[in-house]
């Protein structure tokens, strides 16, 4: 049975909830164990917030999976006071991020670290370019620096 909480978010977020005999489609999830354990945890605003960054960004409603939710989730814990500051420029950035893409690279690690960490990292990085103390300066070897 599915907890009622969990249905709610879901249907607020129009993501559909598909059982475990099928893998899910864009915009569906059968992670409703993962979503029960973060709303248990952190509460519903966390998860509503959970949602929001990855329902309602570009190119993210293919990470509706245990591990691009608790990834999420973590970075939310992680930027909360950014969230808080700055509530657009947040989901501005995911949506500039290609989290499924870096999903699919973390993969190659499965079996040496766990997937929801290597993800965890490889997005922070992305955030932490955006809003972090040398935002303004391009790493030498940042993917935005162009060849002249």
């Amino acid at each position: 049975m599915i907890d009622a909480r969990v249905q709610a978010l879901c249907v607020e977020f129009e993501i559909r909830i598909v059982g475990h005999h099928r893998y899910p489609e864009i915009g569906e999830t059968r992670a409703v164990e993962t979503l029960r354990l973060i709303i248990h945890r952190f509460g519903m605003d966390h998860a509503r917030m959970v949602m929001r960054t990855l329902a309602e960004t570009s190119n993210n409603k293919a990470c509706l999976d245990e591990v691009g939710f608790w990834m999420a989730s973590d970075m939310v814990r992680a930027c909360r006071q950014l969230i808080e500051q700055q509530p657009s420029e947040w989901l501005e950035t995911w949506d500039a991020i290609p989290v499924g893409e870096l999903q699919f690279i973390t993969q190659e690690l499965r079996g040496i670290v766990k997937q929801r960490h290597a993800l965890g990292g490889m997005v922070f990085e992305r955030i932490y370019k955006r809003f972090g103390p040398n935002a303004a300066q391009m790493d030498l070897l940042d993917d935005r620096r162009g060849a002249k």
